[in-house]
């Protein structure tokens, strides 16, 4: 990790941490905070673009995930999928 790095207090981009980014985008647009602390106005054009970035993924990048990050992808796509529907019947 560089020096600019390890100041600058951010992890280091990979993977992993830019799915998480993704699905945590999806999840406040469907009005989840992230920390928890409360709820957020909806946008569900929001939630559905950030899905299906993470199904774009999900196409583009398969057979060259590890096997931890092909289970992460799909599980963030199960839970968002899943977080979509109950919140959109609503």
């Amino acid at each position: 990790m560089s020096e600019a790095q390890q100041s600058s207090g951010y992890p280091k981009i990979d993977f992993t941490t830019f799915v998480l980014s993704i699905s945590t985008a999806a999840f406040m647009g469907l009005g989840i905070s992230p920390a928890g602390n409360g709820e957020l106005k909806p946008d569900f054009e929001l939630a559905k673009q950030n899905i299906d970035l993470l199904e774009l993924l999900w196409e583009k990048t398969r057979g060259n995930r590890t096997l931890e990050e092909d289970k992460l992808l799909q599980q963030l796509l199960f839970e968002t999928r899943l977080r979509f529907v109950e919140a959109t019947k609503k």
